[in-house]
Parts: C-alpha cells; structure tokens; sequence
C-alpha cells in the first residue's frame, strides 16, 4: 500500500516516516514523491476549530490530486491558562503574520510568553494535541489522536525540535522537547503518539 504524507515540514515527515515507516507492506511518500506540486491553496485548508476538521480538510484536498490514500494531521499547543489557546492557531498565533520557518517560530513563542507573564508556575499547564486523519476512496477511514502533557517555562531551553519545543517543559523527563533527541521525543510527542496509534489500526489490516 502506497500512503502520501500531507505535509510539506521536513522536521514533520522526518518524524512521521520513521513511525509509519516500520507499518510492513507500507511505502510512505511524501507530497513530492507523490507528483503534487507546491499550490497557494494549500494555505487555506485549515479554517475550521477543531483538529480533526483541519486534518480531515488537508487529507481530502491532497487526495484528490494525488488518488492515493492519504493521511493529514493537525497540531497545536492548548494552554490552561489561555483557556485552550492557541489551539489550532498555534502556527500563526503571533501578530507578525508574514514570518515563516524559525522567525515564525520565535515570534510564536514570545508572544506565549507575554500572554503568560505573571502566571505562576502551577498555572502554566498545557498540552499538545494532535489528530491524524486517513483518507482513502474519498472519504475520512480513520483518526487518530495523541497528547503529550506539560508545562510552559518562562524562558526557551534547548535547540533541538521546533515549533514550542524549546517552551514545552515534560515533568516526567524533565527536560523541554527542545532537549531531548529526535527518538525520545517521538516515544513522548502528540505526534508520536497520534501516527503510532495509527500505525497500529494499519497493522491490524488484512
């Protein structure tokens, strides 16, 4: 079975290769591998409030111009404290818009933490949260969710991962996500989990 990664992160498919990677009988492609050139409309595939609903937009769309059977996902940070914010906003939540790749990133990230300055430590909670959706013959076939709870520190640590990853404190580990390496952070991410869950639900298959 062929199965396109609707993803155009590098950082994203590296993580979701290795996972469903190990699937046997599985050959995961990637949007370019797949025939499908970059297209503006790709940016406007996530208007809707929910992960799934985003995930479930993104996996139709690329299906359709791939014809092969295709998973999405859609990730975000939820914060306590802002009740549930960013949510799925969490890749453009800071007002500099136009930023990308690592500005984009850091821009993020401050902006976390003016909204969270004052809060103290026990009201730092959050979560990341991420839904995968399978889409074959047209039409939603399965999703999968993971969360990876934590809480937002007050100043970056680490330069591993992206995204929050230098924010996102693990207290079981107790190190950021921005500390540890690629397969910890696998055994522990929302997206470890979500594409392990869906790994399995595919091993089950016939």
């Amino acid at each position: 079975m062929k199965l396109v990664v609707a993803t155009r992160s590098k950082d994203k498919m590296r993580e979701i290769r290795r996972i469903l990677g190990a699937v046997p009988g599985l050959e995961v492609l990637d949007l370019d591998e797949a025939g499908v050139p970059v297209d503006p409309q790709e940016d406007d595939l996530e208007p809707y409030e929910t992960f799934e609903e985003n995930a479930r937009s993104k996996a139709l769309w690329f299906h359709e111009r791939c014809g092969l059977p295709t998973v999405a996902d859609d990730s975000g940070i939820e914060v306590d404290a802002l009740d549930g914010a960013p949510g799925v906003r969490s890749k453009r939540f800071a007002p500099e818009q136009e930023l990308d790749g690592l500005p984009r990133d850091e821009a993020n990230n401050a902006h976390l933490l003016r909204l969270l300055k004052g809060v103290a430590p026990e009201g730092r909670t959050a979560r990341y949260v991420c839904v995968a959706v399978l889409v074959e013959n047209g039409k939603e076939s399965l999703a999968c969710r993971g969360e990876a709870p934590g809480v937002i520190l007050d100043a970056p640590r680490g330069v591993a991962g992206f995204g929050y990853d230098p924010l996102f404190f693990d207290p079981e580990l107790g190190r950021t996500f921005a500390e540890i390496d690629r397969d910890a952070k696998n055994a522990r991410s929302h997206r470890g989990r979500a594409f392990r869950a869906l790994a399995e639900q595919l091993r089950k298959r016939p």
